[in-house]
């Protein structure tokens, strides 16, 4: 009767404080440059040591320059203090410490997982809200503050509260051209913004279990976004493929996907809440708004109605507009939503040959050291910078603004990350959301522009031989 979140929770419980609350046994702790100095220098302060300093990573990624060469600079004023002090912090703890120029660094959600620092059936916190792509792996992982964190690490252990639980299964195929980063902004555009507040999430069915890693990541990515306590997808055999021979895989190997076998929910379990899509019906999305949640297909009009005007105002639009031949300024593809390897090849598969239109600035950040140099391998970054785009180190990059890079005010930016709040990107920044394939067909066309189109209706199957779906 359990589902994969209660049993991942029950395991995990030390003990049960009552009114929903537990405290909960914590596996793995990642921490990041722009927190990571205060929680662990508190830390210090009080005399505490790290309970379990194997368990713990730190991480260079959220205001690290990304341009080559970069080297401790970054383009928010007082940025460096943050990366010098977590440096100095990570090594006087004595934890694993992914640096600025580490073969191993790159964004919390994409090097956790690649490296198995996050493995099925395990708990992992960070004090960051989209902590919930590593529940791709069929693990209970889930974003905290700085205080928890430290908390986290000084005791292993973090009181939660038990959040509800809900199913959503999307039954048949993804249509070729549509991907995880589509079923995400529909999941979004269908049922709002709030639509996962207070429930652990798991996604099923046909279509989530024919999608690659790389895509299941995606997808319990912007389960943030929909406001979920966390997302989870049953382990299987394509994520013991995917995590097999990497740097903290247990030795084990065997022994460890047996127990990681039975984590799944179990055919009677009962969620609190379920959703049923039809992910044939899915068709590519892009917002249009400052929400993700305003999000309608590539070739929809930007809604009528009083609900929407403060957004459309924002954006510059007006009620009915197309948005398919929307002039753009930029292009952006990176973040933890969509930097891995399958992401950048099928872009570079549609630039391929191609060239960005004139005017526009096309930027692509790997979300990894390790993806960037499997691109290398690939030949990727050569149509990369033939085609006009930039090819930058790996880090956040301007997913989001801290003060330093940003694209300009009232500048259209289509982009691969997961949030398109206003000034997200910048001071006054224009963001649309889409996947990676939408972001580079719109670069080369200089406007908003459907992928399928560069196409001719055929599967988008990347460079490197994977797919969405």
């Amino acid at each position: 009767m359990t589902t994969l979140f209660d049993q991942l929770f029950d395991a995990h419980s030390i003990s049960d404080l009552g009114n929903g609350t537990h405290l909960l046994a914590i596996d793995r702790i990642m921490l990041h440059e722009r927190t990571g100095a205060s929680a662990l220098n508190s830390l210090a302060a009080t005399g505490r040591a790290i309970v379990q300093r194997n368990h713990v990573f730190a991480v260079m990624d959220h205001i690290v320059d990304t341009f080559p060469g970069r080297g401790d600079a970054t383009s928010m004023p007082g940025g460096t203090a943050f990366i010098t002090e977590t440096r100095a912090a990570a090594k006087a703890a004595g934890i694993t410490l992914l640096d600025v120029n580490d073969p191993d660094q790159g964004i919390t959600h994409v090097v956790s997982p690649e490296l198995a620092i996050v493995l099925p059936g395990l708990t992992l916190v960070a004090p960051d809200s989209h902590t919930c792509t590593q529940g791709a792996v069929g693990a209970l992982a889930w974003g905290i503050g700085s205080s928890e964190a430290e908390h986290a690490l000084a005791t292993g252990t973090l009181r939660v509260q038990r959040p509800k639980t809900m199913r959503i299964t999307i039954s048949g195929r993804l249509a070729p051209g549509v991907t995880a980063k589509d079923l995400a902004l529909h999941i979004l555009a269908a049922h709002g913004a709030a639509g996962g507040v207070g429930h652990a999430v798991e996604y099923a069915g046909e279509a989530v279990a024919a999608l690659a890693m790389e895509a299941r990541f995606t997808l319990c990515n912007m389960a943030t976004e929909f406001g979920a306590f966390c997302a989870l997808i049953a382990p299987d055999a394509v994520t013991f493929d995917w995590l097999r021979g990497r740097r903290y895989a247990p030795a084990d190997w065997e022994t460890a996907v047996r127990a990681w076998q039975p984590l799944r929910s179990k055919d009677s379990a009962r969620f609190d809440r379920e959703i049923a899509i039809d992910g044939s019906s899915v068709q590519p999305m892009i917002s249009w708004g400052t929400s993700p949640a305003q999000s309608l297909p590539i070739d929809g009009a930007v809604p009528v109605g009083e609900a929407g005007a403060a957004a459309r105002a924002y954006m510059g639009l007006l009620p009915g507009q197309p948005l398919l031949s929307l002039p753009i300024d930029a292009a952006f593809i990176g973040s933890c939503t969509n930097s891995r390897l399958p992401d950048l090849a099928r872009a570079a598969a549609i630039v391929n040959g191609r060239k960005v239109a004139s005017g526009v600035r096309a930027i692509i950040v790997p979300g990894s050291g390790r993806v960037k140099r499997e691109a290398e391998a690939l030949g990727l970054d050569r149509l990369f910078t033939e085609a006009g785009f930039e090819w930058r180190e790996s880090g956040c990059s301007m997913c989001f603004y801290a003060g330093g890079e940003s694209f300009g005010p009232q500048q259209r930016v289509v982009s691969s990350t997961n949030r398109n709040f206003e000034s997200r990107q910048g001071p006054g920044t224009r963001t649309h959301i889409a996947s990676p394939e939408t972001v580079a067909a719109s670069a080369i066309a200089g406007r908003i522009a459907d992928a399928r189109s560069f196409c001719a209706g055929a599967p988008l199957a990347d460079v490197a031989g994977r797919s969405d779906a």
